[in-house]
């Protein structure tokens, strides 16, 4: 059964106490978008699952976006068409009623993975596109050293793309996401070289991996990662990081066609 939390989102964020401040730093970035319209291939008609405040539905032509959280609906800007009020897991709509479907960072937060991929594929002609993060690669990042947790948290989250692949059928295929040093969306691995935006609460809170730890981890990492930054520490190990153009972390699409 999908469960609800106070604001209706489903699974296993509420976005009712995190998502207020979500839209100010998880702005779409162009590069990510290009690599999801390509993955796309032109389909006219996507459908969005976990759509949140719409980033990236410029990938696509005309988008119906679906999304639970009534925190998140509220934040998607008035060019944007409202989002369908439903869950992966029970799609209100016909049998390949769309060209393509995509769920960008959200797959992880479902409370029922297989059963939502299955409505996917069911309401979709071609491809379906999951932008997401392959949890044997999430720990391979610095913030490891300094908030474990929260990595480990991502790392139980995010199903593994075999599985997701293999609920999908059809032809797959996991691609590699390079991710900019300036990347606009504020996720974890996009702070890669710019390690003292996760100083600012807010940019944490932006990632729901975040709220699954308790004061004592943030407070912790604040002060270790604050102590390292100013004795030079941080920079003598990773400082390198400073002026990668990108970084191959974790990032995936995962892409299968019928």
């Amino acid at each position: 059964m999908t469960t609800r939390t106070q604001d209706g989102s489903a699974g296993d964020v509420d976005y009712g106490a995190i998502g207020c401040g979500y839209s100010a730093y998880r702005r779409p970035d162009a590069r990510i978008a290009q690599a999801i319209a390509e993955a796309l291939g032109g389909a006219r008609t996507v459908l969005n699952i976990g759509a949140g405040a719409g980033s990236y539905e410029s990938a696509a032509r005309s988008v119906t976006a679906v999304e639970p959280s009534e925190s998140m609906r509220a934040q998607r800007p008035a060019r944007l068409a409202p989002a369908v009020n439903a869950v992966a897991e029970e799609l209100p709509f016909a049998d390949g009623e769309f060209d393509g479907a995509m769920t960008l960072f959200s797959v992880h937060q479902w409370s029922d993975v297989t059963a939502g991929l299955c409505e996917m594929r069911r309401v979709t002609r071609g491809p379906v596109v999951i932008l997401t993060c392959d949890p044997r690669l999430v720990r391979d990042f610095w913030l490891y050293e300094y908030a474990p947790e929260v990595l480990d948290t991502e790392a139980r989250r995010y199903p593994p793309v075999e599985e997701m692949a293999a609920a999908l059928g059809g032809d797959s295929s996991v691609q590699a996401v390079p991710i900019p040093l300036d990347c606009t969306d504020g996720f974890n691995e996009a702070y890669y070289g710019r390690p003292e935006m996760l100083l600012d609460p807010a940019a944490r809170q932006a990632c729901s991996a975040w709220s699954f730890v308790d004061d004592g981890v943030r407070e912790r990492f604040d002060r270790q990662l604050r102590d390292d930054l100013a004795s030079g520490a941080w920079d003598e190990r990773f400082g390198q990081l400073r002026t990668q153009p990108t970084h191959e972390g974790s990032l995936v699409i995962v892409r299968a066609t019928p």
